[in-house]
């Protein structure tokens, strides 16, 4: 990944791909990057209305956005959506793995907890892992690249109940991974993990508003995050700035985990 012109983003000219990119975390991160410069590929699985949202965003700050719908649970789909993303953009500089399982909102809350486990398992960490072993020898046979996971930060601290559980598995697992990983592939490729804490998407508008209080109290920042706080994290890790990092994990939280 070159270094940006004075004149442009941190990110100017480079290619990005975003999983998850439809709403939340991801879509902030997408539209994040281009307004520094990126070009961006958004992955989604069903949102077909929410990713191409995304993708006016980006247009309209002035960068080419791509759609392509795969379900990263399987192979199959990880395949193609590798396969053409690098065939769409002809190079890529970035890959964000933020796709992840819904347990905790609409038809995902009403799972079985086994049904929760195998989809955070399946997307969340299987996902994770396949896209990465797709994506990083590409990277590295182009001689430079950034991988982002997606973890959480609670998998430092544990939290109590059955969805924290699974969650903590799954994320839990990306994080022992991603470590590994930016061994393996480095020095070419970089390999960092964002792991937001209380964060301001669709679960929180769902919760009572004495327990959003509660948890604003208990963070050092006093309030809950939002995803243009991760998006902004998730461009440090993403460009020249951040070039001696690699195997980090920046806990995007206000503070709630140290």
């Amino acid at each position: 990944m070159s270094s940006p012109a004075p004149s442009g983003g941190r990110l100017s000219g480079c290619q990005a791909v975003v999983t998850g990119a439809s709403s939340g975390i991801g879509r902030a991160m997408a539209i994040a990057f281009a307004r520094e410069g990126a070009d961006v590929l958004l992955g989604y699985k069903s949102n077909a209305a929410g990713a191409e949202q995304t993708a006016e965003a980006i247009r309209a700050a002035g960068r080419r956005a791509t759609l392509l719908a795969a379900d990263l649970s399987k192979a199959d789909d990880v395949g193609r959506l590798v396969s053409q993303a690098f065939e769409s953009l002809g190079r890529i500089d970035v890959w964000v793995n933020n796709a992840g399982a819904d347990i905790l909102t609409g038809a995902g809350a009403a799972r079985t907890d086994a049904e929760k486990l195998d989809a955070a398992l399946g997307i969340d960490l299987r996902g994770t892992i396949l896209c990465c072993w797709q994506v990083a020898p590409r990277l590295k046979a182009q001689g430079q690249g950034v991988i982002l996971n997606l973890s959480w930060d609670h998998v430092l601290t544990g939290a109590p109940g059955r969805p924290a559980e699974i969650y903590a598995a799954a994320k839990g697992g990306v994080l022992a991974f991603s470590k590994s990983l930016a061994r393996s592939v480095a020095p070419e490729v970089r390999v960092n993990v964002l792991a937001p804490g209380w964060i301001a998407t669709a679960f929180a508008e769902g919760l009572p508003g004495r327990s959003r209080e509660r948890i604003a109290d208990a963070t050092p920042l006093a309030r809950w995050g939002t995803p243009e706080d991760v998006a902004r994290a998730a461009v440090f890790l993403a460009c020249e700035d951040s070039r001696f990092l690699t195997g980090a994990t920046l806990l995007v939280n206000g503070g709630t985990v140290m």
